[in-house]
């Protein structure tokens, strides 16, 4: 049974790509497909079987960092500190030499 790749975002009339997959399992994404679809280093590709075994391919953004969507929360004070032993260098509870 053949494997059809579905990739989102691509016209029925687009010319198919072909690659090898290696002998680790490896395969290149078509730098056409990369520019076309906006796949970058670190982005993520999800793949599917449904049950006639037609494969799908996801592209998942990983570009930023966990917490980019998250808002800044203040944790009181003026925003002087800056670490977590702000106004404690000197008690030997926090010392390095202890």
């Amino acid at each position: 049974m053949t494997r059809e790749a579905v990739l989102s975002n691509m016209a029925p009339e687009d010319a198919p790509e072909e690659t090898k997959v290696s002998d680790r399992g490896m395969v290149t994404i078509p730098a056409a497909l990369r520019h076309r679809l906006d796949i970058e280093a670190g982005d993520k590709l999800r793949w599917d079987v449904d049950d006639e075994g037609a494969l799908s391919v996801e592209v998942v953004k990983q570009r930023y960092g966990a917490f980019d969507d998250f808002e800044p929360v203040s944790m009181g004070g003026d925003g002087s500190e800056t670490h977590d032993l702000a106004g404690h260098e000197t008690d030997s509870a926090f010392s390095e030499d202890a």
